[in-house]
């Protein structure tokens, strides 16, 4: 007997799941046919669902979650640290947050209806990349992973790179936590500039600030080393407190003469954490960060080559939006 060809799934639900998920699971294909009466309206109708992830019931996922009987999911970032660093414990228990997170995550991308956010999550993680597998990291991936990456992939990117720089992970894992005004480190901010905002697609090499074009609004079109150079004196004295696992600025610690970035001038002498905020705001706002990573999110959901005019609108929408505050 010679078996019955099943239909192809409808390959607008293909490209949808596997695009903004990790595949369509059983089920999945025939509730996206469910959503309209054409592949665009489908589309439409599910991006919609996914970008209200609060509207989804999940249930079924969060009972799994439950049963796996995780125990540091809802510790807060100084309980992570008193109970996984500073108690006396062993390797794998100082290591359970870590651990706990990323079988966590694997969880949620097979389960979780919530299929967007998994996937920004990944895509987040991966573009603030921290080695979570470090000694001093590793107690702390519950927090880095619900309250920094989590709490804001679908909001504020300004807001987001906030709670990065702030991060003792990111502080110990980019070395900014010796950074200081006696021994500048500029591991923190070099990779600021090439990787999470304007990339490498803006660097201008090593030519003066001055000589740098501008474009229409008065901006530096992109960076040069000297930027990276003074954007590090601006993040001097941002560590942590190695007792709390919290956030520590050390204005001993801190370059408090005068520095410009991005040809913007910072007068010597602002008030505590003003010169590194004002870098953030610098890089969050510049055209070029919104290019480049309206760039890597439309070669996540479109292509390896995605169409220039798509990644033009994407950067405009970033612009308008996410990396404006008000």
């Amino acid at each position: 007997m010679t078996a019955k060809a099943l239909p192809a799934p409808p390959s607008a639900a293909v490209i949808a799941l596997n695009r903004m998920g990790f595949g369509p699971r059983p089920g999945d294909i025939g509730d996206f046919v469910a959503l309209g009466g054409t592949d665009g309206e489908r589309i439409e109708a599910y991006v919609v669902q996914q970008l209200n992830p609060a509207g989804i019931n999940d249930s079924a996922c969060k009972a799994r979650i439950s049963a796996a009987g995780f125990t540091t999911l809802n510790k807060s970032q100084a309980q992570l640290w008193q109970d996984h660093v500073e108690a006396d414990v062993s390797g794998s228990e100082r290591m359970r947050p870590f651990f706990e997170i990323e079988r966590l995550a694997f969880l949620r991308a097979v389960h979780s209806k919530r299929q967007l956010v998994e996937v920004l999550a990944d895509f987040w993680h991966s573009h603030f990349n921290v080695y979570g597998y470090e000694y001093w990291i590793g107690p702390l991936w519950t927090y880095w992973d619900r309250d920094v990456i989590r709490a804001h992939l679908l909001g504020n990117f300004r807001e987001m790179l906030g709670a990065v720089a702030a991060s003792p992970c990111m502080l110990y894992y980019l070395d900014n936590y010796t950074n200081t005004n006696a021994g500048p480190n500029e591991n923190w901010a070099r990779e600021l500039f090439e990787l999470h905002t304007l990339g490498a697609e803006n660097y201008l090499g090593v030519k003066r600030q001055v000589d740098v074009p501008v474009d229409g609004t008065g901006i530096p079109v992109g960076y040069v080393d000297d930027d990276v150079f003074e954007a590090t004196r601006c993040f001097t004295g941002w560590t942590f407190d190695f007792d709390t696992g919290l956030f520590e600025y050390r204005s001993d610690y801190h370059d408090h003469f005068q520095k410009t970035v991005l040809g913007s001038y910072l007068p010597p002498n602002q008030a505590a954490l003003a010169d590194g905020q004002d870098v953030l705001d610098a890089v969050a706002f510049h055209p070029g960060t919104a290019r480049h990573i309206a760039r890597k999110l439309c070669r996540r959901f479109i292509s390896d080559h995605p169409p220039q005019n798509v990644v033009d609108a994407a950067a405009a929408v970033f612009e308008a939006g996410h990396s404006d505050p008000d």
